[in-house]
Formats: structure tokens, C-alpha cells, sequence
């Protein structure tokens, strides 16, 4: 590859003596780019313009759901207290509604103290509780908490599915709730402002463009100043969502059958789009170029020579230097400044190059800014192949839980960082897809990679998963033996018979305990609970590392026993059960002891693959053990 000094001076010898033949096509093209850039401009402006009036829109919004809903809470207080005074409009359809009229409310309904609606405006309504549907639960805390005052959000009603914001707060005697709808006919109207046709609509300063809003994720137009195009897909008018987002500036494409140039922006969740037509962008460019061929002809011959070397001079020189200082920079020495002040153009160069590398050093701080506002500990980290340095935001330490030695160490070279993530994600949580264990936290780690740049977020799950697995806990064993519930057994036995090979020879054992009803009428149910521990301790105590126990509710228990080699040593264990069965006592109280019986009927598994079925086998056989037990003691 030559230098640009010596390419510069050839070539602009050449291009002297060969210009008449290709201004032509110069000038065609200095005016495409040209006509290009000023429909781009056009297009920021508005785009530009469109976000502002979103966020006007949007604080406008805002403070009208917050005046909306402090006037469906004093109506509601209102109302409390004109019932509160007056109880007998409770019987009085006609007065409720007057008073709803009164207070410009749509609805008013009254709750007893169960959450049941006995009285209001709306008598289809009665009968219908706090748990008559989603809408309804909300309200649900005040049942124990009569000091709350709610408000809901705007959302469908339970019954007409209707759009309604609910207040509710309880009569200052306590003896009723009432809650109050209202239609958000004004909220409504602010949120149609908001609808990107109608913001479309007030900028359309050309009316040869039109505009569009495309959904980041389906394609579809959701909005657009050609209203027969919205609701469909972007690709039905002749665009791709991969052409919009593989494009820095401006792309044509033929857009309703005719070629067009095109520029998008993403803004928010949409990408805001300004199309022309190739035909009335480019209408102009063979009248100017007609007249600025002339000019450019005389303008080439003079300057050509004195352009060469000024170029060389102010131009060239200069750009080599930022180049210098460029690589320096894109090795990873963030530190480096740039100052070419030949000219205005390279000093804002400069100071623009300068800025946006003081911005890669400040993205870190701003990011953990914005993540500091969420109730998770967030940290966020970057780092290339092409670079050493790893640039992570202030959560990173604190989240992997790094010394101030450690942090200095990981993010001044990306292999070390790469190490530990990968020690991190050698101690997986089994039960949580992309969750590692560290210490006693548990760590999240999301990581995309893309032309050997990696970005990577983790997030600290302590307590949800801590929550989640107590959650677990709590679902499958019972909370007065400790043993499996009948949910928990049925996930052991379904995990166990996907592979019978494992559990060898194995059988169910049906267990029924004896005179539980006897014990909860002579010494209390808090006897009776103490009977079923102390049976619940001897099942989980038989045949360690061979069995698993489970009550599945009231005195029925059962016994899985499986590992076993042979038939020979598992028989064995079953006919140990009659040892048990009738040699044990209970213990009830400090000097209280009672007989601890039971009965039990098992069933070999022998690759059986329907547990169900072995599980009603075992019951049946086990009834036959408590008749013939029956009959022997009588």
C-alpha cells in the first residue's frame, strides 16, 4: 500500500488531465450525495422533533394519571363519608346513583368486611369478591389492613372488560370499603397523542415523503402518514428489517413498487423512517449540474495544483499524526490525547476524538448509574481480543465479590477476567439456566460475543433463588413429618422410573397407621400429630440409603425401597417391616407411651414402568394386611 502523500500527488495529476470527461459524473455524484444529505438532515430534524414531542407527550401523561387517580381517591373518600352518614342509601340503588352522578363517577360499589359487594350502583356486580378476578385481587391487602387507601392502574374491568381506574379505602367507622370507578376519558385522550400517526402528521413539512414507524421486533407498521400501510409488514411495502438495521445512514429500496431512498432511526421500541421517491429526490440534479459543470471546469484547472499541495501540507501531515495517536488508543492506551490544531475542522476533529474517548471512560460510571436505580445488583462488562483492558461498571467487583487488588489485576488483562468467568461457571445451580453458585451467592452471567468482542452482563439472583429453592422446599415435603408429600413422592417416583436400570430391584410398600383416631379422641389431635411424627422417625429411619418416605396425607404413608441387588435382600427388608410393625411404641408426652401399630401391603416393581398402578396394588394388599390383623386380634 503506498502513502497517501505520494497516491495524492499522482493521482491528482491524472485527475487534471482526465476531469472534463468525468465532471460529469462528478458532479452527478456530489449532487446525489449532497441531496442524500440534506434528506437525511431533513429526516433527523424530524425525527428529532418527534422525540421531543414524546417526551412532552409522555410527562403530559404522567402527571394526568397522577391528577386522574388522586380524584378517583378523593371521590371514593367523598362517598365514604355521605354513605357513612346517611347508611340507609346502601338499600337505595337510585341514591347511589345519584351520588355517583353527583361526584362524576361511573361506579361506586361497597364491600363488606369479607370482600363481597352487598350495595352500589351496579347491582349485576353483587356477589362478586376480592377474588372474582385479577382486577379484583388487587384490592385484595385491605382485608387486613384497613388503614389502605389504593388506587389501581388503568386497566379492563372483570366484568365488561371495560378500561376503569379503581380506588378503594374503608369508611372511617370500618364497617364497609368503598370503591370507586371512573372512566380515563382524559388519560385516553393523552395516550392518543401519543399514537405515532398523529405525531407524524404534524411534521410532515415535504409532502412528497412519508413517514414510518416499524416495530424493532415483528416488522409490523405501527404507524404511518400512509394510513393504508399501518398494521402491515414491513416487508409487504418492499423493506426489510435487516436492511433497516444493517444501515448506518440511508439505504433505496423499492417501496410500494417504486425506488426510494430511505432513512430510519431507532427510537425506543420502533424504528421512525422518512421515505422519497427516487424521482422527486433527485428531480433538480440535471438542471444544477448543467450549471455547475461550467464553473467547475474553469475552478479544476486552476486549483488542481495548489489543492495538491495544500492537502499535503495541512491535510495529509495532519491526518498521518491522528492516525498515530489513533492506534495508540484502538491498542488500548485510553490515556493518549489528540491535538491537531493545523485547522478548525481537524481541531473539532480533536476534541470530538477526545470526547468520545472521555465517553468510553465515563460509559462505565453511567452505566452503573442507570443500574443503581433497580432493585437487582447489576453489573456490566466488555472487553476484545484486539484489546487487553476489560471495561466493567462499579457492580462487577462487588457483584463477584473482588479486592480492590483483584479488580486491578482482572480488568487490566482480559485473559485473567476470562479465567475466573470461566472458574465461576464451573459450579453451575442445577436447577436455574445460567445461574453459578459463588460462595453462598448465586450469580447470573448473560454473555453475547460478536468479531471476537465480548459484552456480557451479571446479575446478583442471591435472593430470589434462596427464595425459590425454600419455595421448592416448602412445595414438596409435609410441614408436619418432614417427609415427602404426595407432590414431592410423585417427582422422586417419576425422576426414579425414567430410568429403572439404576434403582435395581425395588418395590412399594402401602403403610396405614393403626388407632390414629383412637389416639386423636383419647389424647388430642396434639397427641395424634405427635403419633404420626414418631411413625414418620421410624420410616425414615428404616433401611438408610435404601428407602424413601412419604405421607400422603392423614395416616396413610408410603415406603419406596429400591438399590437392592438381589430379590433375596430386598424380601428381606419388606419382611423387616413385620419386626417394626409390631414391636414399636409411641412416645406422646414425657411419661406417655402408646402402642405405635400399623399395616402395610408392597408390590415389586420387577421393571414395572407405571408406578400408579403399583402404588394401587400395594394399597390393596395392604387392606388385606389390616383384615387379616383385625381378625387375628379379635
Amino acid at each position: 500500500m503506498k502513502p497517501l502523500k505520494k497516491m495524492i500527488s499522482r493521482y491528482m495529476n491524472l485527475v487534471t488531465l482526465i476531469l472534463i470527461s468525468f465532471l460529469t459524473i462528478v458532479i452527478v455524484c456530489v449532487q446525489i450525495a449532497d441531496t442524500h444529505r440534506q434528506a437525511r438532515n431533513d429526516a433527523m430534524t424530524t425525527f428529532q422533533q418527534v422525540e421531543q414531542v414524546l417526551e412532552q407527550n409522555n410527562a403530559e401523561l404522567v402527571e394526568i394519571s397522577e391528577e386522574y387517580s388522586q380524584t378517583c381517591l378523593y371521590s371514593a373518600e367523598a362517598i365514604a363519608y355521605l354513605i357513612q352518614d346517611n347508611p340507609s342509601v346502601l338499600d337505595r340503588v337510585d341514591e347511589l346513583r345519584r351520588i355517583a352522578v353527583f361526584m362524576e363517577v361511573d361506579e361506586i360499589h361497597i364491600f363488606d368486611e369479607t370482600g363481597r359487594i352487598f350495595a352500589g350502583t351496579h347491582p349485576e356486580y353483587y356477589d362478586y369478591s376480592f377474588d372474582s378476578g385479577e382486577q379484583m385481587m388487587f384490592f385484595k391487602p385491605m382485608l387486613s389492613d384497613k388503614s389502605l387507601k389504593l388506587v389501581q392502574e388503568i386497566m379492563p374491568n372483570v366484568a365488561e372488560k371495560k378500561m376503569m381506574q379503581y380506588s378503594a379505602l374503608w369508611s372511617a367507622d370500618g364497617n364497609f370499603i368503598v370503591q370507586v370507578g371512573m372512566s380515563p376519558v382524559n388519560v385516553m385522550k393523552a395516550t392518543k397523542k401519543n399514537e405515532l400517526s398523529y405525531i407524524f402528521s404534524l411534521f410532515r413539512v415535504n409532502p412528497k415523503a412519508s413517514y414510518y414507524a416499524i416495530d424493532k421486533e415483528t416488522g409490523e407498521i405501527v404507524g404511518s402518514t400512509q394510513l393504508y400501510c399501518v398494521h402491515k409488514n414491513i416487508e409487504e411495502i418492499g423493506i426489510s428489517l435487516d436492511q433497516i438495521a444493517g444501515q448506518t445512514k440511508e439505504f433505496h429500496a423499492a417501496v410500494n413498487g417504486q425506488d426510494s431512498f430511505c432513512v430510519f432511526k431507532a427510537i425506543g421500541s420502533n424504528y421512525i423512517g422518512r421515505v422519497i421517491t427516487s424521482r422527486e429526490l433527485y428531480e433538480w440534479i440535471m438542471m444544477n449540474t448543467v450549471v455547475l459543470l461550467a464553473c467547475l471546469v474553469i475552478i479544476a484547472l486552476v486549483l488542481m495544483r495548489a489543492v495538491t499541495g495544500y492537502m499535503n501540507r495541512y491535510v495529509v501531515d495532519d491526518i498521518y499524526r491522528i492516525n498515530k495517536k489513533l492506534h495508540a488508543i484502538a491498542a488500548g492506551n485510553l490515556e493518549e490525547v489528540i491535538d491537531v490544531q493545523s485547522s478548525t475542522e481537524f481541531s473539532e476533529l480533536s476534541s470530538d476524538i477526545n470526547r468520545m474517548k472521555k465517553s468510553l471512560l465515563d460509559n462505565s460510571r453511567k452505566m452503573s448509574y442507570v443500574l443503581s436505580k433497580t432493585n437487582m445488583y447489576i453489573g456490566v462488562y466488555e472487553y476484545s481480543e484486539d484489546m487487553p483492558k476489560v471495561r466493567f461498571t462499579e457492580y462487577v467487583p462487588q457483584i463477584l465479590g473482588l479486592s480492590p487488588e483483584k479488580t486491578k489485576e482482572l480488568s487490566g488483562d482480559y485473559r485473567r477476567f476470562r479465567e475466573f468467568l470461566s472458574t465461576l461457571c464451573s459450579h453451575p445451580c442445577s436447577s436455574e439456566s445460567n445461574v453459578f453458585r459463588l460462595g453462598d451467592r448465586y450469580i447470573k452471567v448473560e454473555e453475547i460475543s460478536e468479531n471476537n468482542s465480548f459484552f456480557g452482563v451479571l446479575i446478583d439472583v442471591t435472593e430470589d433463588t434462596i427464595k425459590r429453592l425454600q419455595i421448592e422446599q416448602e412445595r414438596d415435603y409435609d410441614r408436619l413429618t418432614g417427609l415427602y408429600n404426595r407432590r414431592g413422592l410423585e417427582n422422586f417416583l417419576a425422576s426414579c422410573f425414567e430410568k429403572p436400570e439404576e434403582f435395581c430391584e425395588s418395590a412399594l410398600v402401602m403403610i396405614d397407621a393403626d388407632n390414629l383416631k383412637v389416639v386423636n379422641d383419647t389424647y388430642g389431635h396434639e397427641g395424634g400429630d405427635a403419633y404420626l411424627k414418631q411413625l414418620a422417625a421410624l420410616l425414615e429411619q428404616f433401611a438408610p440409603g435404601h428407602s424413601a418416605a412419604a405421607r400422603l396425607g392423614g395416616d396413610e404413608f408410603v415406603l419406596f425401597l429400591y438399590r437392592y441387588q438381589t430379590k433375596e435382600e430386598l424380601l428381606s427388608a419388606v419382611m423387616a417391616l413385620e419386626e417394626v410393625q409390631n414391636n414399636s411404641r409411641a412416645r406422646l408426652k414425657e411419661e406417655l407411651y402408646v402402642p405405635l401399630g400399623f399395616s402395610f401391603g408392597y408390590c415389586l416393581t420387577e421393571g414395572h414402568g407405571d408406578y400408579q398402578a403399583l402404588l394401587k396394588e400395594a394399597d390393596e394388599n395392604m387392606y388385606k394386611n389390616k383384615k387379616s390383623r383385625k381378625s387375628g386380634r379379635s
